[in-house]
């Protein structure tokens, strides 16, 4: 009996994830760069709202 196992490389399969963690990081560094800080603190008050976190 011959037993065949196959194997997959952790450098390819690791390659994509770390991309798009690297692009969605520059994305959002890039767009809250450009936002008013208002406008910042403003979506980060509605979201602690919508989850029921109290921020006040």
């Amino acid at each position: 009996m011959t037993t065949q196992t196959n194997t997959a490389s952790a450098t390819r399969t690791g390659f994509v994830p770390v991309m798009f963690a690297v692009v969605l990081g520059l994305g959002i560094i890039t767009l809250t760069g450009h936002v008013q800080a208002a406008a910042l603190h403003d979506a980060a008050h509605d979201v602690r709202h919508a989850t029921g976190f109290p921020c006040h």
